[in-house]
């Protein structure tokens, strides 16, 4: 590519997303896709991730073809059960419980796009969660300190979030929301670099 570089564009509601992006040192603006995420169950957490993260890119790429766009996708699954976003604090207690001293996956899928210059790539990331052994009240004390209704699985990793967990395998940043390492990577083939 010569002359001007790309401006990036997250296709990203996630506070998680935008966060990490940002401390990063990228600079970009937030799209909110137009696309409802699809749950099909012949497919891997992988799999499906990656079909999310690529629809969700596609659609704000092509109302901004001349920006590399950044969709993702992030699913949390235990024995090939998907882990949604839990409807209210039972539930999440529920999937506390159901998590506690077990070993789950995270998986994200990312889509980049230049359509301007007909580039694109997509790749997934697993990482693996291992939680502490759960007490009722370690869950009740947790649910006290994170809003877990936002979060696949019920549960956050970073900060005081990250407290339940005995180990992350994998990259820290993708159990997070968008698995940093390999998304500096790919950036850099679409010459967006952090300022910093």
């Amino acid at each position: 590519m010569t002359g001007k570089r790309p401006r990036l564009v997250l296709a990203s509601v996630s506070p998680r997303r935008r966060q990490l992006l940002a401390e990063a040192g990228y600079d970009f603006e937030v799209v909110a896709p137009e696309v409802e995420e699809q749950h099909f169950e012949k497919l891997t957490v992988r799999e499906l991730t990656s079909y999310n993260a690529l629809r969700k890119g596609l659609a704000v790429a092509r109302q901004h073809p001349g920006r590399v766009v950044l969709a993702a996708d992030t699913l949390v699954a235990l024995d090939h059960q998907l882990l949604g976003k839990p409807a209210d604090h039972a539930e999440a207690a529920r999937l506390l419980r159901l998590l506690s001293g077990r070993t789950h996956v995270v998986a994200s899928g990312v889509f980049i796009a230049y359509l301007h210059r007909g580039k694109s790539i997509a790749f997934s990331v697993l990482s693996r969660v291992v939680f502490k052994k759960l007490s009722e009240q370690m869950i009740a004390d947790y649910l006290t300190i994170i809003d877990p209704l936002d979060k696949a699985g019920g549960y956050a990793a970073q900060g005081e979030g990250g407290a339940i967990i005995a180990r992350i395998i994998g990259s820290q940043s993708n159990v997070i929301g968008l698995p940093l390492e390999k998304t500096r990577s790919a950036l850099e083939l679409f010459e967006i670099r952090p300022r910093i």
